[in-house]
């Protein structure tokens, strides 16, 4: 579904990506780890047309977005769905509003339509009826929540998930991983998550990507990444203040 070639990406003198080669599994659920300022968000950003790298290309379903004017870009992007790290919703709308504002943006259903497809969303996320709560009555993790539902409003066919837990208690992390996975399952969507919850990621990820130094350093099965001897993830994995990873 989604591969990324070659991509070099800098701001200034500060390297975030030199070379990075990256292949997405279409349907599944891919997870990238990586230390803090290490390149997971930018990497996003690129996915879904954001940032243009300064050299590579970036092919979504087999086209070169880097070389799209804003219009396609924008066709392309109707595809995807993102939840964002800190949920992202509009304070001054509503939790249906929030929800219903990507239907009214890029869809031509009617209002009582719309309606329906936001009950359905916050139902499939566990929220039923509370579409005229405001987002500053919300728990951090039914801020989530309604930002899940919000992301697969139109059921997109990619998912991008940027530091879903973050800021979570152990059990409400629970829940978000769970909805995350029932989701690609129902959806059959190919999902890319961010995230330092090294657990929640080996329970739910098809594949799972470590960035280190501006590449792929290493990538497999849960199960590939837990038994890796790949110093770097060994660190990473373990928490180790020893290591590669160790800032100088």
């Amino acid at each position: 579904m989604i591969e990324l070639i070659d991509i070099h990406k800098s701001f200034n003198d500060l390297m975030v990506f030199s070379g990075l080669n990256l292949t997405i599994p279409t349907g599944s659920i891919t997870s990238v780890l990586g230390r803090s300022g290490g390149g997971k968000s930018v990497l996003l950003k690129h996915i879904i047309g954001l940032l243009r790298p300064d050299r590579g290309r970036i092919l979504v379903d087999g086209k070169d977005i880097v070389t799209m004017n804003d219009r396609q870009l924008n066709d392309i992007r109707r595809r995807f769905g993102m939840l964002f790290q800190e949920a992202a919703l509009f304070d001054s709308m509503t939790v249906g509003e929030n929800v219903a504002f990507p239907l009214r943006e890029h869809t031509e259903l009617s209002e009582a339509e719309i309606r329906d497809k936001v009950r359905a969303k916050l139902a499939q996320v566990g929220l039923a009826g509370i579409e005229d709560k405001m987002p500053a009555e919300l728990s951090g993790g039914m801020k989530k929540r309604v930002g899940l539902a919000r992301a697969i409003a139109l059921d997109p066919e990619i998912i991008l998930f940027d530091e879903p837990t973050t800021g979570l208690d152990p059990i409400t992390s629970s829940v978000i991983n769970h909805l995350i996975a029932d989701t690609q399952r129902r959806l059959g969507a190919t999902c890319v998550i961010i995230s330092h919850d090294i657990e929640a990621v080996f329970a739910i990820s098809d594949k799972v990507v470590m960035l280190f130094n501006g590449r792929v350093e290493a990538e497999g099965t849960p199960d590939d990444m837990r038994q890796s001897d790949n110093p770097v993830v060994r660190q990473f994995i373990s928490g180790s203040f020893e290591g590669p990873m160790t800032p100088a």
